[in-house]
This record gives structure tokens, sequence and C-alpha cells, in this order.
């Protein structure tokens, strides 16, 4: 059994339908015998209306003000995606990022993830239910204020999430088929690449790349996620990007076995260390003890984000 962090875009969670088929996708997971946690962005457009909103209301909204009403956004697409999980059969629930445990510094709007302590995930994945936690936000210790993480923050959250829970995988599940040489729609040459390595894929995101926002891809390096780049809208392998160079437990499919690792990051400074939080029992039957892992500031990346 592997522990599967899943993260859908705005377009994947665009309307009550394409809802229903992520909550279907995120069941056949926990069906092919996977413990799953998921992060959703805000739907469509969201997060941009909220933001003409906030303009209608005051040409110059106050930062923390607009922070809580962007984080509403992530909030209303993972209650409604829970909600539909549960319609399914399999109990669900969801967590805003403060409730998760994830915890930023202080800067409205752009802050950074600087510690994730997923005892909440954990305890209701003990419980048999599948978390949902919003991703772009997270609470300053120091102030107690909820923040947002700038462009790419749901991705972010989906790859510290995987890190604190060490977990197997990390899946970004988008409205591409993965990472491509070059844009697919400008360039007929362009060819999906299989595998990525993070260095790589630094330099793809510091040149543009839209599929992961640089900060993503420096966590994912930090703490020696593998993150697996795919369409939600279908099941082709997509993109593995890693440390080495052929993810040895990854198929020619680019299906997750029930029993593969794939994700154990290595030993020495990527790995880092992890620790049981206090007062929480380790559990038998294979899941894991809740654990949590500081995270250093990553590379900053520019701007207000426009969608998860």
């Amino acid at each position: 059994m592997a522990l599967i962090v899943q993260k859908y875009g705005g377009t994947s969670v665009g309307s009550p339908e394409r809802i229903r088929r992520v909550a279907a996708r995120v069941v056949a997971a926990r069906h092919a015998g996977h413990d799953v946690v998921v992060v959703v962005s805000a739907m469509g457009a969201t997060t941009e209306e909220l933001l003409h909103l906030a303009g209608e209301v005051t040409p110059d909204p106050v930062p923390r003000e607009l922070d809580m009403v962007l984080t509403a956004g992530e909030q209303i697409a993972n209650a409604l995606t829970a909600m539909a999980v549960t319609t399914l059969g399999v109990p669900a629930r969801s967590f805003t990022g403060p409730q998760a445990g994830v915890l930023t510094t202080t800067v409205h709007g752009d802050a950074r993830i600087v510690a994730v302590e997923p005892r909440r995930v954990r305890l209701a994945l003990d419980r048999g239910e599948i978390p949902f936690v919003a991703g772009f936000q997270g609470r300053c210790r120091e102030t107690g204020e909820v923040t947002t993480l700038g462009r790419g923050g749901s991705d972010t959250t989906a790859i510290a999430l995987a890190a604190a829970l060490k977990a197997d995988v990390c899946e970004i599940c988008t409205d591409v088929d993965g990472v491509y040489t070059a844009d697919p729609h400008t360039d007929p040459s362009a060819r999906l690449l299989r595998h990525v390595t993070y260095a790589a894929m630094r330099r793809l995101a510091a040149d543009g790349a839209e599929v992961l926002a640089l900060r993503s891809v420096e966590y994912a390096a930090r703490y020696g996620v593998t993150v697996h780049v795919r369409s939600s809208f279908h099941d082709r392998p997509g993109t593995v990007m890693s440390a080495s160079p052929v993810p040895a437990a990854v198929g020619a499919s680019g299906r997750i076995g029930p029993r593969t690792v794939v994700g154990r990051a290595p030993a020495g400074p990527a790995g880092g260390g992890a620790e049981p939080l206090p007062g929480v029992p380790a559990r038998s039957g294979g899941r894991r003890s809740p654990a949590t892992r500081s995270l250093a500031p990553a590379h900053p990346s520019g701007g207000r984000k426009a969608a998860g």
C-alpha cells in the first residue's frame, strides 16, 4: 500500500461534473489499496473572480483581508470534492491549510511554507478517511494570521505535505499530459518527457515553463519528493520528476502498484529528518505514524497566484 498525495488544478474541478470525475478518480486510488491525501485548487477562474471582486470594492485592498478573501476559493473546492467522495461511499474530511498544519512566513500574498505539522491529516488517515487539504494557504505561527502562498501555491502545498507525511509519491493532476520539451500548442515538434530531474525542471521553470512553479520544484528537490505530473482527464503515464534518471518503481504504464514505494527521500541533506508528533501514537497494520518535517524557505517565485 502506498501513501499518495494528489493535487488537482482549478480546471480539473471547474464544474460539478468535473468535481464528480475527480472524486471517482480519488476513490479508485483508494480502492486500489492506497492511502490518499488530496489537495484541490479553487474552481476554474474563482481566484481571478475574487480578485476582481476585491478590486471592485476598493482599488487598494488590505493584504490581510485580501488573503482572507482568496483562501475561500480553495476551501469551497475542497469541501465540495470531499462531499462528492463521501457520496461514493468513502468517508472524507476537508481541512483548511491552517487546520492541516501548514505554517508559513508572515508575508501576505506570497508567504513561504516553513513547516508542516500534519497531525489532523494523519489522524484522518488513521480513521480511514480521505483528507482534503485546501492549497495555496497556511498560518503564520508568530502572528496567527492566515496567509496565501503566491503562484503555484497549491502545488507547493501538495509537495510540502508529501514531504511531511513521507508520502511515496505526489501526483500533480492537471489539464496537460505532462512536461514537454516545448509548448505543444505552438511547437509541433514538442515531445513529452517521461522523466525529468529536479535540476532540469528547475531550469524549465526558471525559463517560464508553467507546469510547475519554481518554488514547488525547489521544495521537491530539497526533500527528495518524487512528483508525477499527469493529466486528470485520462490515465496515460505523464512525467515523473525525481533525482535519479530512471525512477525504478514507476512502471511503463505510469501506474503506482499497491505495494510500490517510489518517493523515499535519499539519506543526507535532501531527505532531512522527520520526527513523530508528540502525543499521537503510531498505529499498526501498515499505516505510518504521524510525522512532521521542518521545511526551510525555498527559492522565491513571483507574485500573486492566479490559479493554484
